[in-house]
């Protein structure tokens, strides 16, 4: 839910231009099921399980599909930027502008990757990972989360892929393969993550930064009046 939150608090200050463009890279501490913003909860997640295997649902403020999520598993970063940087661009165009980057060092890695439209990285062994937009106030939000290595059984008893629609809201979840990067590169997660900072810092001249705690602690409040209730993750029952 702090992730969820972070995204929001700092494409807003991006935005005001109180912080300068911004690459996050994020960690996670639990499994959890991530629904876009325009998501029915039943339509893709089975509650019973997720709650029975310890998996919280969350939603963020970016449309797209459901992303399951394991902290080992993923690699996760969010591009904060002005919205003049995707000024002209249609949304395929500036989704595969904003992921260019990363597909570029997977190739670099000897992964065979390449963009697909609308919004994922793939290879030939299926889906490495899909990206989700938000823009407000002036800033574009554009997250990616890749898949490192995933356990597909725990998924498919979590997500509802393959089911029938339980609900007429709502934006479905595209079903696809899903082609983990560990099957592609025997590099460890942490080694990859090392390549992609070195990658965006040598190519963009970025410098390392961290959370304001102002930042931070904002986050919280968000966390503690929305994200974390019931109100928004069931925004979409």
């Amino acid at each position: 839910m702090m992730n969820m939150a972070l995204d929001e608090v700092l494409t807003e200050r991006v935005g005001r231009g109180v912080r300068p463009p911004t690459l996050r890279i994020w960690a996670w501490t639990d499994p959890c099921v991530v629904l876009g913003r325009f998501q029915s909860v039943r339509n893709e997640v089975d509650e019973e399980a997720a709650a029975r295997l310890g998996i919280q649902v969350v939603r963020r403020i970016s449309g797209g599909g459901a992303m399951f999520i394991q902290p080992e598993g993923a690699i996760t970063w969010s591009i904060y930027a002005p919205e003049s940087l995707v000024a002209g661009m249609s949304f395929p165009e500036s989704y595969a502008f904003l992921d260019a980057w990363v597909v570029r060092e997977l190739r670099e890695l000897g992964i065979d990757a390449w963009y697909a439209p609308l919004n994922d990285i793939v290879s030939s062994a299926g889906k490495i990972g899909g990206a989700a937009q938000a823009r407000r106030h002036g800033a574009v939000l554009h997250h990616t989360t890749m898949a490192y290595e995933m356990d597909v059984g725990l998924m498919l008893q979590v997500l509802r892929i393959g089911q029938e629609k339980l609900s007429d809201k709502g934006t479905r979840s595209a079903e696809k393969r899903v082609g983990p990067l560990a099957l592609g590169t025997r590099l460890s997660r942490s080694a990859i993550i090392d390549r992609l900072v070195e990658s965006f810092s040598t190519r963009y001249a970025a410098t390392a930064d961290g959370l304001l705690p102002e930042e931070v602690a904002e986050a919280g409040r968000r966390v503690e009046v929305r994200f974390s209730t019931p109100a928004w993750t069931h925004v979409l029952p």
